[in-house]
């Protein structure tokens, strides 16, 4: 419905505001992404940008007489529910996404989970702000993030951030989740299986007798599963894929593991011809009928989308 005053569309029951302020009678919302896109890194930077704005520039963002204040630019925004906001907005991006192409046989919805620190964004005693975000690989979209505590971590944040992904998508069966090696944990391997997805995840030092197990397979003995040579950004670079279904009696020291990745890639810097190399040990909870090589070359390097794709800015 339309309020007096607001030259927008309002959903009251969609706006998630605490306290008694109606979010309606105010259009705070779209100029303030704006201002912020613009640069603006305070509730009072927001509020002059605005004032700035020529008339048909405020009309178009819902100002047809009044401007606010900035006190009551901060009243609205520090009344935002910012978990429940960040779920809706999820939500109603989903349903702006265009229509997915036909998708291949072997298509799977890969789901990439990272840690990022806001720019700008501080709390009252000057430390930075840290989040846990979930990014759907193939929109670009991310689905939900959660707010890490003061002197904590990620680790403790992956099982309700699971929570947050399955109220947007309604479940997580079947969808397969990549992140860094500090999420190589067994309890997190056991929380994505529990409602039927997978993971595939890199193996570091974190993991000691994870990573001695898997470099210690014959590796030698493995054939190339995949091979992918690309070249850009003055470089050359070569990766190969071998995989192994995991028959150890007793499997290895990481629950719900099906195969063993390695990922090596060499890389040479055309202008120097200097050439580096790098191993990489996986485990994915997909069994090799259901991840062939050229399927883990492609969900590896999902991972790192997250990182290019979901810079964040904030006040």
């Amino acid at each position: 419905m339309n309020k007096p005053g607001c030259g927008t569309r309002c959903r009251p029951s969609r706006i998630p505001v605490r306290g008694a302020v109606c979010a309606t009678r105010l259009p705070a919302y779209s100029p303030s992404v704006c201002a912020v896109m613009a640069g603006a890194s305070s509730f009072s930077a927001i509020a002059d940008w605005l004032h700035d704005l020529d008339d048909i520039a405020r009309a178009r963002l819902g100002f047809i007489r009044v401007v606010p204040a900035t006190t009551t630019m901060w009243r609205l925004l520090t009344r935002l529910d910012a978990d429940l906001l960040a779920t809706v907005l999820a939500g109603w991006l989903r349903t702006r996404t265009a229509p997915a192409v036909p998708r291949p046989r072997r298509y799977r919805q890969v789901i990439a989970i990272d840690g990022k620190t806001l720019r700008g964004a501080r709390r009252g005693d000057g430390s930075q702000i840290h989040l846990l975000s979930a990014l759907d690989t193939s929109t670009g979209i991310v689905l939900a993030q959660i707010t890490i505590a003061t002197k904590s971590n990620e680790i403790p944040a992956f099982a309700p951030l699971l929570d947050k992904i399955e109220s947007v998508l309604g479940s997580l069966s079947d969808i397969l989740f990549v992140a860094d090696a500090l999420h190589t944990q067994t309890n997190h391997a056991t929380e994505i299986a529990a409602p039927g997805a997978y993971l595939l995840i890199p193996v570091k030092g974190n993991q000691p007798t994870l990573f001695a197990q898997l470099k210690d397979l014959p590796w030698a003995q493995i054939p190339i599963g995949d091979q992918r040579r690309d070249r850009g950004h003055g470089r050359r670079e070569t990766r190969t894929v071998k995989a192994v279904t995991l028959t150890t009696p007793g499997g290895i020291a990481f629950p719900h593991a099906q195969q063993a990745v390695r990922i090596t890639r060499t890389r040479t810097i055309t202008t120097s011809g200097k050439t580096s190399h790098e191993t990489a040990y996986l485990t994915i909870s997909l069994p090799a009928a259901n991840a062939h090589p050229t399927d883990l070359q492609d969900w590896a390097r999902r991972e790192w989308l997250i990182e290019t794709s979901s810079t964040t800015s904030a006040m």
